[in-house]
């Protein structure tokens, strides 16, 4: 049974609304500016919930739709924060033959976090990456930057014991 991601409750700020704004001003008039506004917009939120692509539809009169297509498509942007133990399995072809499948299913079966989404108290995201290029420690995962190669779906218990307290 697939899990539905889960969504974290949105918290931007004043101030960061105001940043959002000045970089879609400074983008007024550039062609291809959508590009560039998402990632500043990534850089200024951490992600990009549906509230922000709500702004930005509005400020440069750009369809929600085409927004979150362009979201949802490229891998560099996130419909939501990471959670304070970022974990990231690659299914890069090295890895995936390898068995990283496996990883994401026993991952998300112990955590309850569906790939994808970050736990309901925000301590734990769950994201399948493209390639890290570590192919040499294929299956390979990240814990907040920190590598694990060489996994089978029986070291992933011992991993996530370290993040849990």
């Amino acid at each position: 049974m697939k899990k539905k991601p889960t969504t974290v409750q949105f918290t931007g700020t004043k101030e960061q609304e105001e940043k959002l704004l000045a970089v879609i001003r400074k983008y007024d008039g550039v062609k291809g500016k959508m590009m560039p506004i998402l990632q500043e917009a990534q850089e200024i939120y951490g992600y990009l919930p549906i509230e922000v692509q709500r702004i930005i539809a509005r400020e440069t009169g750009v369809s929600l739709e085409e927004i979150y297509g362009i979201v949802s498509f490229y891998a560099q942007f996130k419909l939501n924060p990471d959670g304070k133990v970022a974990i990231a399995v690659c299914l890069g072809t090295a890895c995936y033959v390898k068995g990283s499948g496996e990883l994401v299913e026993a991952i998300s079966d112990e955590l309850k976090v569906a790939p994808g989404s970050t736990s309901a108290d925000g301590k734990f995201s769950l994201e399948a990456t493209r390639c890290i290029g570590a192919c040499g420690l294929a299956p390979v995962l990240t814990v907040n930057g920190e590598v694990y190669g060489r996994l089978t779906k029986a070291d992933i218990p011992g991993i996530l014991a370290k993040y849990k307290d």
